[in-house]
């Protein structure tokens, strides 16, 4: 397979790291608007199958150009969410087929923001469907860890393990520190506020989708392997988008574990305007709020050597079992970051990120997920990606959790 990967942050890093070690693929080129970092991507894979190119990710004549001259079958989209269509539609126009990580942005309702939903994330993604199906081409969107193995857990829980789902709530939490910083995010800030600030997304049978305020409904949740308790809250998410679509559940939606400090500090970024995408004049000079506080944060990328612990993503799902008696479980992957540094080099965060849509990948080289059109992760069988983990370096677990509350 022959790949072309557009970002080479940390997380396109890490997709170079998995990839070279996987013989399914036949060429791989990482491109970036800084070429420098491309290339350093290349060589620290330092095999013959990778090379490095330059692209602006914003512009859509130049992505197009740099699809003609690569030739992939697929272009795998790692860069931050703002720059997704225009990546999708080079693609779209190129005739090649698209992966990534996080999918279209949400635009909140005009009028009721906290309550009725905008446009989703994705929908602008699976307004063209039609088209990527009359070319024959596919999209899978939202193929990351969470979306995406959140997403692989969801629909393995609906096949093999319940009979009925009343609710499914995608939580992700992390003892992560980074020694030296009061504030260091482990993933992009940029993604981060939008998640976290823009209204959370939820999804009812017999409702739909709405949102609530953010940082609804805070709960603390006991994560597995030592991770402990973290105070968690609703977010808007992709999985909550994608789910529904094809897991038949009464209720889904996304907490991310954040904790009282973290959560604080966002709170002061919005109530100072920092997390403003639109442009303000500083002294003459057009300069987006978030752009600013984007570049005067540490790259997460560079953060392993000083980062400490483990993050944790996964599906608590309940209802009844196959045998239509009370069922409640938590299905999660852990990655501890001192493994992932000394395995790869990339932390833990980005790393966990990574490996999915590399396994995807593998899976559609093998035919064995076809993909038609826009699809997202649980529109497949989970068990052969599930099968996968361990000759990847990693593991997915499930711990059962309590049945309160739970009725026949």
């Amino acid at each position: 397979m022959k790949a072309l990967v557009i970002g080479a942050g940390g997380v396109g890093r890490a997709i170079a790291n998995i990839a070279s070690r996987r013989s399914f693929i036949t060429s791989m080129v990482i491109a970036d608007r800084s070429l420098s970092r491309a290339e350093s991507a290349v060589t620290k894979v330092n095999d013959s199958r990778f090379s490095a190119a330059e692209v602006n990710a914003a512009e859509l004549e130049d992505i197009r150009a740099l699809i003609r001259k690569a030739d992939p079958d697929i272009v795998i989209n790692a860069v931050d969410p703002r720059f997704v269509m225009p990546i999708f539609l080079a693609c779209e126009i190129e005739n090649v087929n698209y992966m990534d990580m996080a999918m279209s942005l949400s635009r909140p309702h005009p009028h009721y923001p906290n309550t009725e939903t905008g446009v989703k994330l994705g929908d602008e993604q699976f307004a063209r469907d039609w088209n990527w199906c009359e070319r024959k081409i596919f999209a899978l969107v939202g193929m990351g860890i969470e979306p995406g193995m959140s997403d692989v857990f969801a629909r393995y829980a609906s096949d093999y393990l319940f009979s009925r789902i009343d609710s499914i709530t995608i939580l992700d939490g992390s003892n992560l520190v980074v020694e030296g910083a009061d504030f260091a995010p482990s993933f992009s800030i940029w993604t981060t506020i939008e998640e976290c600030l823009n209204p959370p997304l939820v999804w009812e049978d017999g409702r739909g989708w709405y949102t609530t305020e953010p940082f609804s409904e805070i709960e603390t949740f006991d994560f597995p392997e030592g991770i402990g308790p973290v105070e968690c809250v609703n977010v808007e998410h992709e999985e909550v988008v994608l789910i529904p679509q094809k897991v038949d559940a009464k209720k889904v939606n996304f907490k991310y574990g954040l904790g009282a400090q973290f959560i604080t500090t966002l709170k002061t970024i919005h109530m100072l305007g920092m997390d403003r995408k639109d442009t303000v004049d500083v002294q003459g000079h057009a300069v987006s709020p978030r752009d600013l506080l984007a570049a005067s944060l540490p790259d997460p990328a560079t953060l392993g050597e000083r980062m400490r612990g483990k993050t944790c993503a996964g599906a608590l799902v309940k209802g009844l079992d196959k045998a239509g008696k009370p069922y409640a479980c938590y299905m999660y992957n852990v990655v501890d970051n001192e493994w992932s540094m000394s395995e790869y080099g990339d932390q833990a965060v980005v790393w966990q990120t990574a490996i999915n849509p590399v396994i995807a990948m593998e899976l559609i080289h093998k035919g064995i997920w076809v993909p038609e059109g826009v699809n997202g992760p649980e529109w497949f069988d989970g068990k052969p990606f599930l099968d996968l983990l361990e000759s990847y370096g990693t593991s997915w677990n499930i711990r059962d959790e309590d049945t309160k509350g739970i009725t026949l």
